[in-house]
Order: C-alpha cells, then structure tokens, then sequence
C-alpha cells in the first residue's frame, strides 16, 4: 500500500465521523437519545484516533488535496455542538427560555470559537473551553440536574471559550498525558455504557462520569497554576 493510499484512508476514516453524526442526528429526532449518544461516542472515538493517524501518515504531505484540519472542523461542530446543543432543548431538560438561551449560546459562541485562529496554545492544548458540549450534555443527560444549575454550567463554559484558560487536549498534550489519556479512555467507556444501559439512574457510571469530566475540564487550569520547572 502506497503512502498516498495510507493518507487518503486516513481523511476516509475522519469523514466517518460526518455519517456517525447523521445516525446521530436521525436518533434525536426520534428522541432515542440514548442510540443518539452511542452514535456520538463512537464519533468521539474516531475523533480521538484520526489525529494520530494523520501525523503517523503524514496526510499533509502525501493527501494535500484534502484539508484534514477543515474536515475535522466541520464534523466536530456536528457532533460536538449542534446535535448535543439540539438534543438539550429537545428533551425539555431545560425549560422555558433557559433551553432556547443554551442553544443559541452554545452555536453561537463555538462558531465563534472554531473560527478563532488563537485557539490551540504552543504546547497543542486549547486557549479557552474548546466547544465539547457532547462530554456535558451527556453528563446532564445521566444526572438531570435542575435547568438552573444546567443554565449555569451552560454560561460559564460558553465564557470560559474566550477566557486565557488552558483545556488540555488529551493526546496531544504532552505534559501529564500518562494520566490524562487513560482518563480520557475511560470517560469514553463510561460515557458508552451510560448511553447503553439508557442513563439509569443508579448506575455507577454516572459518577465516574463526574469525576473523569471535573478532571479534563479543569486539569489545563491547574497545569497554568503549576507551571514546569523549567531546567
């Protein structure tokens, strides 16, 4: 297999994504909201795993016909933003004009936010909340908090997208990533299970999914805190 091959495979499996969102997509409209997640966390999965690929391909290089950096753009605002953003109000779990609030907020800001040139910082994390409203309207979805405490969270995270704050990326960000990598895997299998067994509310999962989220989210934080020694 040619290297041009390798790298064209890899842009066919990131377009992937575009077919897991649609599936995505035609469970919220069903509200089967579960399969809709399932759909999401495999689009997840891909996500996680076409980076890697890219580079170890060099798809720049041997596949330049195809921007990858755009494609992945366009799929994550689908399944990161507007069908997580859809499936919120469409489920009632925020009422009222708190649940039109969320959805204009959350598609107007990361539209805003995936067009900001400044988003990724030197050490490839993220400069502001990088727009996965997935990871939090799952965990919405598991907890069902009051639309208050949702509307909260909602706010802050949209404003934390264009605040000075650090939001590792789990496999490209060096620092800590033997811890935050098995982290972000587990999250994934947490969130997987959650969705497969319809968001039982006794489940254990639901809390693992608390204690895996509070740590991506504010693990860059405390990374700018604590910054290296230097040598």
């Amino acid at each position: 297999m040619t290297p041009q091959i390798r790298a064209i495979l890899v842009h066919l499996l990131t377009a992937t994504g575009a077919v897991f969102a649609m599936l995505a997509m035609l469970a919220a409209a069903k509200a089967e909201w579960s399969l809709m997640f399932l759909w999401l966390v495999v689009a997840f999965a891909v996500d996680g795993i076409d980076g890697p690929l890219a580079r170890h391909y060099h798809v720049k290089r041997y596949a330049p016909q195809f921007d990858g950096v755009l494609l992945d753009l366009i799929i994550d605002y689908l399944t990161y933003v507007f069908i997580p953003a859809f499936a919120l109000f469409q489920s009632g779990l925020m009422a009222g004009w708190t649940g039109w609030f969320a959805i204009i907020v959350i598609t107007f800001a990361s539209a805003m936010y995936f067009a900001d040139t400044r988003m990724k910082t030197k050490d490839n994390s993220f400069s502001g909340f990088p727009g996965c409203w997935n990871m939090l309207v799952l965990v919405i979805f598991a907890l069902e908090p009051s639309h208050w405490t949702s509307l909260a969270l909602v706010t802050l995270l949209a404003v934390a997208m264009f605040l000075p704050l650090k939001f590792i990326h789990p496999v490209r960000t060096e620092r800590w990533r033997k811890l935050s990598l098995p982290i972000a895997l587990i999250w994934t299998a947490l969130a997987g299970y959650a969705a497969w067994i319809d968001f039982h509310p006794e489940s254990w999962a639901h809390w693992g999914l608390v204690v895996t989220s509070l740590y991506l989210l504010f693990v860059g934080i405390l990374q700018q805190i604590f910054p290296p020694k230097r040598a």
